[in-house]
């Protein structure tokens, strides 16, 4: 780019000054031309991209996002049904630990106290563990963000730990708390100290939303050690709190409401005169100052079904709504839209299977699970799950029911329902044999913890052989063709090698 009069005019006092402002102006310009979103002129008139921080873009509309898209959940069954599939995938049964410590009878002994704390975890006293599961997830994606605040018990209280939780929306933090004092920075409620960990979470004591709660005083916040929080949402920037996750298609499901209401509305409007009776006078046809009914009532507001009477009329004439198309091709285009924003199949948002087929609707669910597998083992499991378990131990160990406070665990999501269950059987009995895939990884993929099963075999096993019980799905007895198991399964003739899908089907040459 030549340099201008002004850069002449700088150069003549300060050429290295001019040099600079030269250079600067083409690598501007080189970047402006090298991408076409960047580029200005008629096209992108009126386009707004502020390059404001998350913090700053969720202050200001999280909490409309989130009431918004709560009416939505509410009244919309497409949003509805969005988050039901999202959660319904994402937990399923619950994401179920297994202590993994390599001493087995401290394993057991953990596992078993486990199960007894999850009937009593909830400091209402309704749901078990993986019920407050279902529900922080559904906070998560309804509203894009749940608190869960660790309550310690006394140990006079009865339960196996003296820990339980209790799960506060969104609503609850004070996102008017903001600034920075005493070498905090709070940002929407959220306290940090000065190398940006976080200090506190600025709690109400009572919902905001809450009339009585209101009246008690419950708008007063409070600092609560964010050791004492789980704060569970999605990071999609380097923001401090969450969004709806629908919050990308709220307009399109309103609109989508709104297209629906109008719809209905002109077909109600078309319906509301059926027929007409008109005069002998061509002068007088068309609908009278005065209408009446069939009763001769005088009609002064027209409803579905309507007969109107014309002064003298004796002639009918039927009403013919004019056909309109394009209504099914709109609602299945914004359909794939929301599906689309919530980031779930069209298939499972709307239960149209009608243009699928096996090898469609597989590949579909492929990409989609691994979605949910990046939610569950980068999202749920290290905001929830790890701090959860990281609270029991301390609490059991605390009160003198574990040597030790810490104890490895792993995470058992549930499994995913197969779409040709057979061909996925064969497939995990191939990496087992192959040596890829060990039998406690398939057992985990199920949802169940492998030692239970493991133990659960043996046990049948031994209960059929004192019994003296010979099943046909038993491998130890009886071979896949269905005859007795010999000592060396090479000597059984029917144990034909091309009915084992994990032996090398080797052609015969002559």
């Amino acid at each position: 780019m030549p340099a201008n009069w002004m850069d002449h005019a700088i150069a003549s006092v300060a050429p290295r000054m001019a040099a600079r402002r030269v250079l600067a102006r083409q690598a501007f310009e080189t970047l402006t031309r090298g991408y076409d979103g960047a580029s200005k002129g008629r096209r992108t008139d009126g386009w707004r991209a502020p390059g404001s921080s998350a913090d700053t873009e969720i202050g200001v509309a999280g909490a409309l996002l989130r009431d918004r898209m709560r009416d939505l959940v509410r009244n919309n069954p497409h949003a509805a049904k969005a988050v039901a599939v999202l959660v319904n995938n994402i937990i399923g049964s619950g994401i179920m630990p297994r202590a993994a410590s390599g001493d087995d009878k401290l394993d057991r002994m953990v596992d078993g106290l486990f199960t007894r704390w999850t009937a009593e975890c909830d400091a209402d006293g309704q749901l078990d563990f993986y019920g407050l599961q279902t529900l922080i997830c559904r906070e998560m994606v309804e509203a894009g963000e749940v608190l869960v605040r660790r309550r310690l018990r006394r140990a006079g209280d009865g339960l196996a730990v003296p820990l339980q939780l209790q799960v506060l929306e969104a609503d609850f933090l004070d996102a008017s708390k903001r600034g920075d004092a005493n070498s905090a920075r709070i940002v929407q409620g959220i306290e940090f100290d000065p190398v940006g960990k976080r200090r506190a979470y600025w709690l109400y004591t009572d919902h905001p939303g809450d009339a009585h709660g209101a009246l008690r005083g419950g708008l007063d916040s409070r600092p609560v050690p964010a050791t004492e929080i789980a704060h569970v949402y999605e990071k999609q920037r380097t923001q401090a709190r969450g969004v709806p996750w629908g919050a990308p298609v709220i307009r399109s499901l309103r609109d989508l409401d709104d297209y629906e209401v109008a719809e209905l509305v002109r077909k109600k409007t078309e319906a509301c005169v059926t027929a007409i009776v008109f005069g002998d006078d061509e002068s007088q046809q068309g609908i009278a100052p005065t209408v009446v009914d069939a009763d001769g009532n005088r009609v002064e507001q027209f409803e579905p079904g309507l007969i109107a009477y014309a002064r003298g009329g004796k002639d009918i004439r039927f009403n013919q709504p004019s056909a309109t198309g394009g209504y099914g091709e709109y609602k299945r285009a914004s359909l794939h839209t929301i599906s689309a924003g919530f980031r779930v199949p069209y298939e499972l948002l709307t239960g149209d299977l009608s243009q699928v087929n096996y090898s469609s609707i597989r590949a579909g669910l492929v990409e989609f699970r691994r979605q949910i597998d990046a939610v569950q083992w980068q999202l749920f499991i290290p905001m929830f799950c790890a701090p959860v378990w990281r609270w029991f131990t301390e609490a059991a160990w605390a009160a003198g029911q574990i040597p030790t406070p810490d104890i490895p665990v792993e995470w058992s999501p549930p499994k995913f329902e197969a779409v040709d269950p057979q061909k996925d059987a064969m497939a995990n009995l191939l990496s087992i044999r192959s040596g890829t895939m060990t039998l406690a990884e398939v057992i985990a993929r199920q949802g169940r913890n492998p030692d239970a099963v493991l133990a659960e075999i043996a046990a049948t096993n031994a209960k059929l052989d004192a019994l003296g019980l010979v099943l046909d799905s038993d491998p130890r007895r009886v071979t896949k063709t269905g005859s007795a198991q010999t000592s060396d399964p090479a000597s059984d003739p029917a144990a034909d090698p091309e009915d084992d899908p994990a032996q090398p089907n080797v052609a015969q040459q002559d």
